[in-house]
């Protein structure tokens, strides 16, 4: 939740735990957010100082365990020091890199009492971030982009966390530069623009793929190149020279060489960028990249009757007109999500990119919610993924938070069932959420007639806590639903019953080229 409010707000979202247990449930909170690089300070609980390491009740070590998902911690010994860590937390969490900041503090601590001293302003020595670029790497960065004939940019959160989503488009409809995304920047780019790529990667459009495989220049702006993007790394962008604008530089050459690194603010360097960036047209790359557009869309099977999971993401996206704030769960409607729902502005889509963390979606909904109270918040999730934290439905109710749930529901951890059928000659193990004893132990021909009745009922779980259910199974009654949904001013939750064996597309297999890209089954 606290993620969700500071991914939806631009503010630091803050959570506070007990000690023991309830320090070590947000590990996998913090580990989503150190890798999405989110703004956050976790409070937890410790026992006293004098048992810290008699292994006391509820006592876990949590600074060592949370300091590789934490981009820092404390353990706060002496009251005198508390309100200068919780002062200095905030600030190492929103600055640089953002990412969540840990501040552990024993029982006799909380109960100490001293004069409150909150410093005005703080420095840290071993701590200054670098927020103007290298004038002369600018300069080579700005020539290089001058001379290119097939540029594009390449952009990741880091353009949505420093606000340079602004600098982006005026730069690239000066020069004539087509964008693509990573999953974390859906929203920083226009998405109907003759620009626009949409995402790359492994279930990232044709075009983009494409674009980036043949392109003379790529500009990454707030990107790490992770696998996802980039497919297998030796084959990546293997005609390009690389421009890396990043705040980070440990980030810079750690998973593909550059050749003009600028370590700096994203908005503050691409500023500095836009003065002297000629305005040119590039007809002929761009005319290419249309080419590729054509030959290979975003595309499912429209005309038939089945429920396709993209048809009803497709019209949540225009029933909302891309303004609503979307969360999601992890897996295939995830994927979905990012491919067809066309979000009109940054910090409207919420997912969790770098760890995965099936659970994520509902309750970061839950804190966007909190944090954007005038705007609809939609959580899409799937079936498998929902069930992880849907007991967060107390917290909606109780504290009368109307976000509304659509379950994509095809019985399945879809994601894991598309691999077993793609590269496992469908052996179906441990996917299906509707098997039972009785079943063979090998099907591979799942249907909703024949399987034993799936568990649970969603409809009669969303009334148990006071909410509105409905179930959805024909094509015809999914607008309807949508528009029932979006009308409520509760929770509700749409138990969407899509098609059960539907796969995402286009694809790069694991350790594959972007070359390599499948679009489609026999493809």
């Amino acid at each position: 939740m606290a993620d969700g409010y500071a991914r939806s707000t631009g503010k630091p979202g803050v959570c506070i735990a007990t000690s023991g247990p309830g320090a070590t449930n947000i590990v996998t909170g913090l580990a989503a957010a150190y890798m999405d690089s989110v703004p956050m300070v976790a409070i937890t609980g410790q026992v006293a100082t004098n048992v810290i390491g008699q292994d006391a009740f509820q006592e876990a070590d949590t600074t060592g365990i949370t300091r590789p998902v934490t981009k820092h911690n404390f353990l706060v010994k002496d009251v005198k020091d508390l309100a200068r860590t919780i002062k200095e937390a905030f600030y190492i969490a929103t600055t640089g890199r953002p990412g969540p900041v840990l501040v552990d503090i024993p029982i006799d601590v909380q109960r100490g009492i001293c004069e409150f001293i909150y410093p005005e302003k703080i420095e840290i020595r071993s701590y200054k971030p670098t927020y103007e670029g290298h004038s002369g790497q600018i300069k080579k960065a700005v020539d290089i982009i001058n001379n290119s004939e097939r540029p594009v940019f390449y952009i990741g959160a880091g353009v949505i966390a420093s606000n340079a989503e602004k600098e982006i488009i005026e730069i690239s409809k000066k020069a004539d530069i087509p964008v693509t995304n990573t999953l974390l920047a859906v929203g920083a780019y226009p998405p109907d623009t003759n620009l626009s790529l949409g995402m790359l990667g492994m279930h990232g459009t044709f075009c983009a793929n494409k674009a980036v495989q043949a392109a003379d220049v790529i500009i990454a702006v707030g990107a790490r190149f992770d696998d996802r993007c980039t497919g297998k790394v030796c084959d990546f962008a293997k005609k390009a020279e690389i421009i890396h604008i990043d705040i980070d530089p440990t980030a810079i050459s750690k998973v593909v060489d550059v050749d003009i690194p600028v370590v700096g603010d994203a908005k503050t360097v691409l500023k500095e960028m836009s003065a002297t960036i000629e305005k040119k047209e590039r007809k002929d790359w761009i005319k290419t990249i249309d080419g590729w557009k054509a030959e290979h869309p975003l595309s499912y099977d429209r005309n038939d009757d089945k429920l396709h999971p993209q048809y009803v993401i497709e019209k949540i996206s225009e029933l909302t007109k891309g303004e609503a704030i979307i969360a999601t769960e992890v897996g295939q409607h995830q994927m979905w999500s990012a491919q067809y729902y066309k979000a009109k502005y940054p910090r409207l889509f919420l997912s969790s990119g770098g760890l995965g963390a099936m659970g994520f979606g509902y309750p970061a909904g839950i804190g966007a919610k909190f944090g954007n109270p005038d705007k609809e918040v939609i959580v899409i999730a799937g079936d498998g993924s929902f069930q992880m934290n849907m007991q967060e439905m107390a917290v909606a109710i109780l504290n009368d938070i109307d976000v509304k749930v659509a379950i994509l529901n095809n019985q399945y951890l879809g994601n894991v069932r598309q691999w077993q059928e793609m590269f496992y000659g469908k052996r179906y193990s441990h996917s299906c959420l509707a098997k039972r004893k009785k079943c063979p132990k090998w099907c591979n021909t799942p249907s909703r007639d024949k399987c034993p009745v799936y568990v649970p009922d969603f409809v009669k779980w969303a009334e148990s806590y006071g909410a509105l259910g409905i179930r959805v199974t024909d094509k015809k009654d999914v607008v309807p639903a949508l528009k029932k949904m979006l009308e409520a001013k509760a929770s509700i939750v749409l138990d969407i019953w899509v098609e059960i064996e539907e796969n995402i597309f286009p694809m790069v297999p694991v350790g594959a080229s972007l070359d390599d890209i499948i679009t489609r089954m026999n493809g």
